[in-house]
């Protein structure tokens, strides 16, 4: 039924850091970041995250989604490309 194949999202502003820093999805269930960058700083141009195994350019004033793996339960950062602005994304 369409419930289980709904895609979770979360919105994260990327301004002076990750706002909000932290993101909650469940387990097993389809879900999606989407990143609208809006500062011009270079450090922030760029996020990835090991863990979640994604490295994304993220263009000024444009919505960018990356899909994230729900498979495990856990805490999983991210970070901009200079790893100074981090944020979490909390599976569980």
């Amino acid at each position: 039924m369409g419930l289980f194949s709904k895609t979770q999202t979360n919105k994260i502003k990327v301004d002076k850091g990750y706002q909000p820093s932290t993101v909650t999805f469940k387990q097993g269930k389809p879900a999606q970041i989407i990143f609208n960058r809006t500062t011009p700083s270079s450090c922030l141009e760029r996020v990835h995250s090991d863990s979640l195994n994604f490295d994304q350019v993220l263009p000024l004033n444009e919505k960018v989604t990356v899909d994230i793996d729900t498979s495990q339960v856990g805490e999983f950062e991210f970070a901009c490309g200079m790893d100074m602005f981090k944020g979490k994304v909390v599976v569980k």
